[in-house]
Formats: C-alpha cells, sequence, structure tokens
C-alpha cells in the first residue's frame, strides 16, 4: 500500500499509537497545534511546535524569498497562538539546492528574522543541509502559555457556538505568504477563561473543524450562508482551500453574547463570525468533506 489516497490524519495516528508517554511533565502529548510541556515551579507551561513548508507543496520556486521566509516562521507562532499562549525561541532547518543562488537564501532569511522581530522570536539555531530535491524550511518553536491555561482542541461540549477569526478562502491569491498569526488575538481569548476549544486553520475549515469535533467527541453543524468569505473566493474555497491561518474556536451560547461584545471593543478591524455548532453526535456531511491532506 502506497501513501497516496492512504490519508493524512490516519498515518499519524497510527505513528503516534504505540508511542511510550513515561514523563509526567507531558501534560499534552500529539494530537494538539502543540504538545504541552509542565515546569514544576513554573507559573508558565511551555509549548512546542514544528512545522515544515516544501517547494511546490507550500510555496512555488516563484515565490519572493522574503516571503516564503516569512511564512515558514508564522506557520508555527499561528499553532503557539492558537493554544493561547506566546512564541518565544525557534530552531531554523534550511533544506537547499547546490544550484539555489545565495542571494535568494539571504532575503529567505531576511523574512524569518522580519517575523521573529514582529511576534518576539529568536532564532537561537537551527541546521542547513542539502537536498537534491525541494527547498524546505523546517521550524522548531518553543513558547510559554500561563500554567493550565492552554486552550486545547478536545474541550468542545455539545451546543457550544463555533466561531472563526477574519475570512476564508482564496488564500493562493497572497494571503498564504503574507499573513498574521492570530497571537494577540488567541492569547486574549485564551485569557477570558470562556473558550472551550480552539485550533488555527491551516488545512481548510472542511478538514479542521471535523478534527475539533472528534477530539472533543461531539459532531458539528455549519451554517454555510453565514461563513465570511473572503473576497474573489467561494463558499467551496472557503470550506477547503486551506492556509487561512485563523482562529477557529468554540463557546457556549451563555458566554457568547459577552464574548462578541468584548471582541469588538479589543479587535474593531478583525471580524468574529459565528457559523455553525457543536453537536451530541459525530456525523459528516458529504458536501462539507474536503480540506488539504497531504496523503
Amino acid at each position: 500500500m502506497k501513501l497516496a489516497g492512504y490519508g493524512e490524519d490516519r498515518l499519524v495516528t497510527e505513528l503516534v499509537a504505540n508511542l511510550r508517554h513515561f514523563r509526567k511533565e507531558v501534560a499534552v502529548g500529539p494530537g494538539d497545534d502543540c504538545a504541552v510541556i509542565t515546569e514544576r515551579g513554573s507559573r508558565w507551561d511551555q509549548l512546542l511546535k514544528t512545522d515544515a513548508i516544501v517547494e511546490g507543496v507550500h510555496f512555488l520556486s516563484s515565490a519572493p524569498a522574503a516571503q516564503v521566509g516569512w511564512k515558514a516562521l508564522c506557520r508555527a507562532i499561528s499553532d503557539i497562538g492558537a493554544m493561547g499562549g506566546e512564541a518565544r525561541h525557534a530552531l531554523v532547518t534550511l533544506g537547499l539546492r547546490e544550484d539555489v543562488s545565495v542571494a535568494w537564501v539571504r532575503r529567505l532569511y531576511s523574512g524569518i528574522r522580519k517575523a521573529g522581530d514582529r511576534y518576539g522570536v529568536e532564532i537561537v539555531g537551527g541546521e542547513t543541509v542539502r537536498t537534491p530535491g525541494a527547498t524546505f524550511v523546517s521550524v522548531s518553536l518553543a513558547g510559554r502559555v500561563e500554567r493550565g491555561r492552554a486552550v486545547l482542541r478536545n474541550g468542545g461540549r455539545a451546543g457550544d457556538a463555533v466561531l472563526v477569526t477574519g475570512k476564508l478562502g482564496g488564500s493562493i491569491r497572497g494571503w498564504h505568504l503574507r499573513f498574521h498569526p492570530r497571537v494577540s488575538e488567541g492569547r486574549w481569548l485564551g485569557k477570558t477563561g470562556w473558550i472551550h476549544a480552539m485550533m488555527d486553520l491551516s488545512d481548510g475549515l472542511a478538514a479542521d473543524l471535523p478534527r475539533l469535533a472528534r477530539a472533543s467527541g461531539v459532531g458539528w453543524r455549519l451554517f454555510e450562508e453565514v461563513i465570511p468569505v473572503r473576497r474573489g473566493a467561494t463558499l467551496h474555497g472557503a470550506l477547503t482551500d486551506g492556509e487561512d491561518y485563523e482562529l477557529l474556536l468554540t463557546i457556549s451560547s451563555e458566554n457568547l453574547p459577552k464574548l462578541l461584545k468584548n471582541w469588538s471593543r479589543h479587535f474593531p478591524d478583525l471580524s468574529l463570525s459565528v457559523i455553525g455548532e457543536l453537536t451530541p453526535e459525530m456525523h459528516e456531511e458529504p458536501r462539507q468533506a474536503g480540506g488539504f491532506q497531504h496523503f
């Protein structure tokens, strides 16, 4: 059996099923946006994330190098933000072909530095290797969140409202290279104590909402007519294009009105839309299936 058509989620589930979990400080292992490590005597939990982008999959060879670098670091930062945390230290590995120009690599790293400066991430090391194939950038990122306050995917409850920040779809027109991860928004949401579950949208709403629902042991229902669609995109694109890097979150109907009221005061330039609800039983609408899968 080949990987093609096997399914990314299925593969990952199998790979991590038999991992040993023997350290008490590991509060959250594989399966969420980040791992969560407790630190004895600290008021902080450590967040760990790794992410990679590959030429021909996540960016084209014609893409501006600085934007590729920006994307490489900001993808990982987005996951930290989706846990309600702040990113701090990064290791960056570059896989480069021999025919890549030095000037291109310099521009790539300038984009990484720019993202680090913007979000307070210090590049503390990494690796540079030769690859016979596609160029890639791999980022290992450490962040932190107040002890016990990481917002996970598995906290959703039946009856919760499902919300999303910003607009969705059409990311290939440039958004996927110049997005701004919702770090301050994720930090604020986490600190409210109202959010039951949260994750970032990287593979598309049609792929990521089912992941959140499965982790929470519930089903979901989307209100397609109110899904916020980016200009030039379609509803289908909003569901399946991916690389939106917005926040997907759930909250009780009781706390929803005060969340919306306070959000508009803190983030007047970014929409927060109710797009569905979590339901008691798992289900999947065929028209809502899709999103990006590597295999």
